[in-house]
């Protein structure tokens, strides 16, 4: 048993607790209570006051009176390091503290949380991945050996195989927790089980998986050395993200692997933090390359370069010296040639020498001058372009204006900035090269990959003291990624038991992280903003602070930092508040670039550095961003539609948790105990602030209450029907029947299950028993059935020996009575006589030999006629031939006419269809154009109906009037009768008389104006319909100056 083995297995095994002690335990009341620096600390209960509880601190013997919603309870000595957290009586969070600090403090640092695990990072080395630990967990059940990584790698592998479902597995937490350690072990344990072979026939197949097996291995030397930099929290902390996966045949061996890369913090290469590095890569080079590549590559010392912000800094836990032979070797195995490490080291010392580059400001103008051009010759000689082209796109680079170019001159800050954002290009599209390079080498079998594994390392949550576009990508992602574990377990999962009709009280445990992300994401979220102001000219990076600000002041989420800082937002994250600074961002987000220095490396003699910018095209030009003109506009007119980095980003982010939704999630949880990096010591607020921002007593919560294991009806029929011999009928039974009827003949408690509608629905553990009773069971068959055929083989063994001890017996019977017969007169006879049998017998076969060397004459005489006849119809037939060649020929100058007239009539034919394509086209056009006259057709033909209708409308408002006339007119009749007939009796009424003769003379007079002024209209229109409204209103005039008169008339 090695070191590693001893480790795991020496807190295995647990002496059962004494009942005296158990009894003394429970008399001391213990609880945990709060503590500001150890998070909680044992206490004994004095008394219990209602609310209130009087304890005693057991370390200090301090009293202390606090509420009993404060104490937390404790659980049993016998629950001390327990493995599974699961299993503890009192879940709490002083519990689970206490459990992983006492595992940590015993070197266990792995300890599953129900369905996933969480580990520690030891920061230190521990024997616990050796290659006898790899074969340890090698098809073992998670309940038979202690927490690892590798027991969730071979739970994910199993339940790929069996289940026919996908698999990933997510190294998750905060920057510095371990992720990139542990995914390294996940992929150490995959390739251990997925490349194993042990078929001696089948060589070339051995070696090639062999070859897969170092190469997996191999790739992850090369991916940290051009990813990975020492920060403040991890000294070997991935600045990039990848989803590693590996792909696997149906018989369970790797067939080919794919890594997939995100956002490269490339920020980094040109400027880093104190107390931080760069790259690996320059580091190693400094410390590892010979003294005859660093003079090919120009290599100088790490404290002449300025892009190196903290020069030659050394890190205790890294050996750049061998890290750098790693590397070498690495890359040979993954068929890099040496030429392409020659041109990419070249092109790294490059980048460094960038950064070298002084510009200084001409007095008389803004013109950026370089007075030293040494610098500029070795870059230029390293990247293989020339000196004075390189020099005219840096300081003077061609702009187009209109329709032609123009030289522009750049000051000192537009020059520096160019420079360095050429360095970082550069870097990002080595370091891409060196991916493309790996899946290369890795994806050589291009078997069919039914099934695979998804590792994800990512850059952790980071919180720093000044935190830019990078963090904020970053923190999104981890957002993302905790929101799908807050989704699959607590809504998914409750979701499921709803959906199979189990009696489930939904549960919401707070933890939705939807509004964060939705101020990130959404349209108007922070990315949406800062796309919009990508494509304004004159926007800066404190106008979109404060279009932030604006637009989301209300948002909970979003936060306005004190004006006396120097932040210019603030986001509440899932794992607190991130003060961002918006400084560059929206240069981060364009990531521009000097389009005549693009040009110039992309027609490099050195194919490496030309390959590097084939996708020149997908660039922004520094123009889109120092002229008037948005990356959108006329700088990149003839180009394709720019995308930004955080659209990209979102984009490659979301094609990843569709990817990781379609999977099964292993959730492993990083916790980082301190940020000194010192091994054994655990700070207890930290651990607890992580435990909680990372759901995991909810997880451990909703484990315990829910039922986390479930199979269908048909496989648990298949796999535990031998658990139940003879319960079901030989006939047909339902699926669902078949099932209650196992479990009742099971003996279940009915609390540890729910049927539902497909599946059957265990408690936590549960089904490791019946697996477990399963296994015994099957051992017992086994054992039996080895005996029987053990006894089967021995009979057969046996058998044969009775067969070949009767051949020996019959073979010396047949000697012996050869060695008594070769003495006998009669066969010493026969034995003389025989030779002299075989001279008749030679007789014999002359004459047949002789008759079959006639036939054999006679059939060349036959053949040689034969011949004679195919000679002559050869000749005739050569003659024929002759004759079909020269007809060829004159077949073959008429093809070729046919071909040349066949051409023109091809031409003829596109310049037809071109010409059909025009038509069809024009065709379109006059169909849309007609579309649209008959839409305007139609709507004058209702304004026309409109139109009709109010005429008809006015015709008959005028038929009114003329009959109001007409009974007027008989009205006054009546009236100059009735007047006449008593002037002699009422003269009073004379002057009254005469009064209404003036008012209805009046009346008559309006009346005849006005027909005469409805006639007037009724012509106009006729004339022009569009005067109807002023008709109308003239008419309705006309009716409220003669209702007056009307009235008084019948008064009257």
């Amino acid at each position: 048993m090695d070191d590693g083995t001893k480790l795991l297995m020496s807190q295995r095994h647990k002496p059962e607790v004494d009942a005296v002690e158990q009894a003394e335990w429970t008399q001391k009341r213990l609880v945990w209570v709060p503590h500001e620096e150890m998070g909680f600390v044992a206490a004994s209960i004095i008394e219990e006051k209602g609310d209130k509880v009087i304890l005693k601190v057991i370390d200090t013997g301090k009293q202390l009176s606090l509420n009993s919603d404060d104490v937390q309870r404790m659980n049993p000595p016998k629950f001390d390091k327990v493995e599974d957290m699961a299993e503890l009586t009192c879940l709490n969070e002083a519990s689970v503290l206490h459990n992983l600090t006492q595992r940590y403090y015993s070197n266990q640092i792995y300890t599953y949380s129900s369905l996933f695990c969480v580990v520690i990072n030891p920061y230190k080395r521990l024997p616990i991945y050796s290659e006898q630990v790899l074969q340890l967990y090698r098809n073992r059940k998670r309940h038979e050996l202690p927490p690892h990584v590798y027991a969730v790698a071979d739970a994910a592998f199993h339940s790929m195989l069996y289940d026919r479902e996908n698999q990933s597995i997510l190294c998750t937490g905060e920057s510095g927790a371990g992720k990139t350690e542990n995914t390294k072990r996940v992929i150490q344990y995959l390739v251990f089980i997925g490349c194993k072979t042990t078929s001696s026939s089948q060589t070339s197949s051995h070696d090639m998986q062999n070859k897969l097996e170092q190469q997996l291995l191999k790739a992850n030397p090369i991916l940290e050395a051009f990813g990975n930099a020492k920060t403040i929290k991890n000294d070997n902390s991935s600045r990039f993200g990848k989803f590693i996966q590996i792909n696997f045949d149906s018989t369970g061996f790797i067939s080919s692997t794919n890594i997939i890369t995100y956002i490269l913090e490339k920020n980094r290469v040109s400027h880093q933090h104190e107390k931080e590095r760069s790259f690996h890569i320059f580091y190693q080079l400094a410390k590892g390359a010979t003294e005859e590549l660093k003079k090919e590559i120009m290599f100088q010392d790490l404290k002449t370069y300025k892009f190196l912000t903290n020069g030659d800094m050394t890190v205790p836990s890294i050996n750049d010296a061998q890290d750098f032979n790693d590397l070498m070797s690495s890359m040979e195995l993954m068929e890099i040639s040496k030429e392409e490490i020659e041109s990419m080291f070249r092109t790294i010392s490059a980048i460094l020498l960038l950064g070298n580059m002084a510009f200084v400001q001409d007095k008389f103008s803004d013109q950026a001058l370089l007075p030293s051009t040494d610098i500029e010759q070795k870059i230029c000689h390293l990247l293989r372009v020339n000196q004075t082209d390189f020099n005219r796109s840096i300081l003077k680079p061609r702009v187009k204006v209109g329709r032609e170019f123009t030289t522009r001159t750049q000051t000192k800050e537009q020059a520096e900035f160019s420079v360095d954002a050429l360095a970082k290009a550069l870097y990002e599209r080595v370091f891409k090269f060196v991916v493309m390079r790996i899946n290369k080498a890795l994806d050589k079998d291009r078997r069919s990959s039914p099934s695979f594994i998804g590792i994800l390392d990512i850059a952790g949550f980071e919180i720093f003291e000044s935190n830019s576009f990078e963090q904020l990508c970053i923190n999104y992602t981890n957002e993302k990624l905790q929101q799908l574990f807050n989704h699959t377990m607590f809504i998914l999962e409750q979701e499921e038991y709803q959906k199979e009709g189990i009696e489930w009280t939904f549960i919401d445990f707070g933890l939705d992280l939807q509004p964060t992300i939705d101020l990130l994401e959404k349209p108007i979220g922070i990315f949406g903003l800062l796309d919009e102001e990508c494509w304004f000219p004159k926007a800066t990076d404190k106008s979109f602070a404060e279009k932030c600000i604006k637009e989301h002041a209300k948002n909970p989420k979003f936060m306005k930092p004190d004006f006396r800082s120097n932040y210019d937002i603030t986001i509440v994250h899932y794992a607190g508040k991130v003060n961002y600074t918006c400084a560059q961002w929206l240069s981060k987000n364009m990531d521009p670039l000097n389009d005549n220095v693009v040009e110039l490396l992309f027609n490099s003699s050195d194919s490496f550095v030309a390959e590097l910018w084939k996708d020149r095209d997908n660039i922004v030009g520094l123009t889109a961003t120092s002229t008037g003109d948005s990356p959108f506009g006329a700088s990149r007119a003839k180009k394709g539609m720019f995308r930004t980095v955080g659209q990209l980003y979102k984009e490659q982010l979301s094609n990843l948790m569709t990817t990781l939704r379609s999977t099964q999630s292993n959730f492993v949880r990083c916790i980082i105990p301190n940020y000194e990096k010192k091994p054994g010591k655990i700070v207890p607020q930290l651990v607890l602030e992580q435990l909680r921002c990372n759901g995991v007593l909810e997880g451990i919560r909703i484990c315990r209450q829910g039922y986390p294991n479930r199979v269908m009806f048909h496989d648990f029929r298949i796999r535990y029907e031998i658990l139940t011999p003879n319960a079901l009928p030989q006939n047909f039974m339902d699926a669902k029947k078949a099932c209650e009827v196992m479990l009742e003949k099971l003996d279940l408690d009915k609390n540890l299950f729910r049927v539902g509608n497909s599946k059957v629905f265990f408690k936590s553990g549960v089904l490791a028993n019946l697996e477990e009773e399963r296994d015994k069971l099957l051992y017992k068959y086994m054992v039996h059935f080895q005996a029987h055929v053990r006894g089967r083989i021995a009979r057969i063994r046996h058998s044969k020996r009775i067969h070949l001890k009767s051949a020996v017996f019959i073979v010396q019977r047949n000697i012996r009575n050869y060695f008594e017969l070769r003495y006998w007169s009669w066969w010493r006879m026969f034995i003389r006589i025989k030779p002299l049998l075989q001279v008749t017998r030679r007789e014999e076969e002359m004459h047949a030999k002789e008759e079959e060397l006639k036939r054999a004459r006679d059939k060349v005489d036959k053949v040689e006629a034969e011949v004679k006849d195919m000679e002559s119809k050869i000749n005739q037939l050569q003659t024929e031939k002759a004759n079909f060649m020269a007809k060829i020929q004159k077949d073959g100058d008429m093809i070729a006419d046919l071909d040349e007239r066949l051409n023109d009539l091809s031409n003829k034919k596109t310049e037809l269809e071109d010409v059909i394509a025009e038509m069809e086209q024009q065709l379109q056009e006059e169909d849309q154009k007609v579309r649209q006259t008959k839409e305007e057709l139609s709507k004058v033909q209702a304004i026309l109906k409109d139109t009709e209708n109010s005429k008809s409308q006015l015709e008959a408002d005028m038929q009114k009037l003329q009959l109001e006339k007409v009974s007027v007119d008989s009205k006054l009749a009546n009236l100059e009768q009735d007047l006449a007939s008593e002037n002699e009796v009422a003269s009073k009424l004379l002057k009254e008389k005469k009064s209404m003769e003036d008012k209805l003379a009046d009346t008559l007079a309006k009346l005849q104006t006005e027909e005469e002024k409805v006639k007037q209209l009724s012509k106009a229109k006729s004339k022009n319909d569009a005067s109807i409204t002023e008709y109308v209103d003239r008419v309705s005039q006309l009716e409220k100056k003669t209702k007056p008169i009307w009235r008084r008339t019948k008064v009257n």
